[in-house]
C-alpha cells in the first residue's frame, strides 16, 4: 500500500527509520474509510476480516504494520451491507487493535466516528452498568494509544479514557449546508435542554434565532415532548440533535413546532442510525429535509428527503494533524468542543 510519510509526498513508500501512516477499514463503514484514504492520498491497507459460521470474528493484516502509525476507522455500528452488528463491530475493532499491537505497530489510533454505547454514560437506575466506560476500558486494554471520535452524546465519555481522545465536531459542515440553502426566518430548535449549548452554537453559525423544547423519557427509547420555549410561528424551524435513532423524539419535536405555527421544518443530526421503523416514523411529518453525516452507513430504504454530508475531509485533516504532531483543533478553528 502507499504510506503517508511526514515531510514526504503522499505517494512515496515507507522509508526505514521514518514515520509512516497506514489506514485500515473495519467492516462497519468501509465507504467512509475509503473516502478518507482518498482525501489523504493513500490506499487503504490490506486486511482480512470475516465472521466464522459460529459467529466469531477474525482479523489478519495482510501486510506489515511494523513501526507504522496505524489508524483504524471503525464506527461501532451495524452495517446491513457487510452483515456486521454493533457488537460485531466492537469485537472486530478490538481484534484489529490487538493484531496491530502484536505486529509491532508504532502507535494504534482507533477512529470511531460513531462511539457506540455512548448514551449509556451513567447509571439511570440501580444495578445498571456504565457501558460507555466499559467500552473505553476495552479499547485501552486492547492497546489503543489514542481515540478519535465525532460528536459524543455526552462529553464526559472522554473522562472514561486515560489515553488522548480527539473529539471532532460535525457542526461546521452541517451549518455550511444550511447556510448554503439561504433560508429565511430561521429558528434553530433544541429538542431538549441538554442540547441547548450545541443548538446555540449552531444558531450562531447560520444566523438564526433559538428556541428549545422540554422533553421527558418515561421509558428507554420513548420520548414525550412538552412545549416550545421561544417563537417559531411563521418561521422555518431546524431541529438539531446529535443522534437520530428510532426518530420518535424528532417526529414528536417536529409535530410540536408545526402545531405551534412553524411554516416549515428541517432536521439535522450527526449520526443517522435510523433503526427500527425510523423512516416510517419520520414519514408521518412533512420534513423538508433530514440532514445527517456519514459517520454510519445509511440504512436501506431511506426517503428522498434524507441528505448525507461527507465527513472524510474532516477525518483526513484530523488524522494528518495527529500523525504530524499538529493541533487537531486547528481543523475546527477551536470550535470542536461543543459542551
Amino acid at each position: 500500500m502507499a504510506a503517508f510519510e511526514e515531510g514526504a509526498p503522499a505517494e512515496a513508500g515507507p522509508v526505514p527509520g521514518e514515520k509512516h501512516l497506514m489506514l485500515f477499514a473495519g467492516r462497519a463503514n468501509p465507504g467512509l474509510a475509503a473516502a478518507t484514504a482518498k482525501e489523504l492520498g493513500i490506499e487503504l491497507g490490506a486486511v482480512t476480516l470475516k465472521t466464522f459460521t459460529a459467529g466469531e470474528c477474525y482479523c489478519r493484516f495482510d501486510e506489515s504494520v511494523h513501526a507504522a502509525d496505524v489508524f483504524i476507522i471503525q464506527p461501532t455500528c451495524a452495517n446491513p451491507y457487510t452483515g456486521v452488528t454493533p457488537n460485531d463491530a466492537i469485537v472486530e475493532l478490538l481484534l484489529m487493535i490487538d493484531a496491530a499491537v502484536g505486529a509491532s505497530a508504532r502507535r494504534v489510533i482507533a477512529v470511531l466516528p460513531w462511539f457506540g454505547y455512548s448514551r449509556q454514560d451513567k447509571k439511570s437506575k440501580l444495578r445498571e452498568p456504565i457501558s460507555a466506560r466499559l467500552i473505553a476500558h476495552l479499547l485501552q486494554t486492547a492497546g489503543a494509544d489514542r481515540v478519535v471520535t465525532v460528536d459524543l452524546h455526552a462529553d464526559q465519555v472522554q473522562g472514561f479514557f486515560t489515553k488522548p481522545v480527539d473529539h471532532m465536531s460535525a457542526l461546521m459542515p452541517l451549518a455550511q449546508y444550511f447556510a448554503g440553502l439561504e433560508l429565511d426566518d430561521l429558528v434553530v430548535v433544541s429538542p431538549d435542554v441538554g442540547r441547548v449549548k450545541l443548538n446555540h452554537k449552531f444558531a450562531e453559525m447560520i444566523g438564526a434565532d433559538l428556541a428549545l423544547m422540554t422533553k421527558d423519557r418515561p421509558a428507554q427509547q420513548v420520548a414525550e415532548i412538552g412545549y416550545v420555549i421561544g417563537d417559531v410561528r411563521g418561521k422555518t424551524a431546524v431541529i438539531v440533535d446529535d443522534i437520530i435513532d428510532t426518530a420518535g423524539t424528532l417526529r414528536a419535536a417536529a409535530q410540536t413546532v408545526l402545531d405551534e405555527g412553524a411554516a416549515r421544518v428541517y432536521a439535522a443530526g450527526t449520526h443517522g442510525l435510523f433503526s427500527g421503523d425510523a423512516f416510517e416514523t419520520l414519514g408521518t411529518v412533512p420534513f423538508e429535509k433530514i440532514v445527517v453525516t456519514d459517520t454510519v452507513p445509511l440504512a436501506p430504504g431511506a426517503p428522498e428527503n434524507v441528505v448525507v454530508i461527507p465527513l472524510a475531509p474532516l477525518l483526513a485533516d484530523s488524522i494528518t494533524q495527529i500523525f504530524t504532531g499538529g493541533s487537531v483543533s486547528q481543523a475546527f478553528a477551536g470550535e470542536n468542543q461543543l459542551f
